[in-house]
């Protein structure tokens, strides 16, 4: 069975985060083809189309942070949504998608097949 590469273009023009990571991780996991297997690692790759566009509902520009930690004490990062979303858009979408991956060896090779495309 070979398996050719095959591209996915979303719109993501005034979608919710939320919604549209569901949508992309759905595709990146291959359950919208007919031979659907969990083991398989489907080589589909999603370009979105639009992404400064996407719309975070509540406040969450303002309330929401990302936390690093560098391992020594007392060296825990905090980064506001707003400012990592401004200087990398495809972070934030990439941990909104990986929350919604399943847990195991392909969840990172998936995440990398995830592209924004200018237009």
């Amino acid at each position: 069975m070979v398996q050719t590469k095959e591209e996915i273009l979303i719109d993501a023009k005034n979608k919710v985060l939320g919604r549209l990571a569901t949508e992309v991780a759905r595709y990146l996991q291959g359950k919208h083809r007919r031979d659907y297997d969990p083991a398989i690692d489907f080589p589909v790759e999603v370009n979105l189309k639009n992404y400064d566009q996407i719309v975070f509902t509540g406040r969450k520009l303002d309330q929401k942070f990302f936390y690093h930690h560098t391992g020594y004490l007392g060296h825990l990062k905090e980064y506001r949504l707003k400012n990592v979303w401004r200087v990398q858009p495809l972070k934030v979408i990439q941990r909104a998608v990986g929350g919604m991956l399943p847990k195991n060896r392909l969840r990172q090779r998936r995440l990398k097949r995830i592209k924004l495309v200018k237009e």
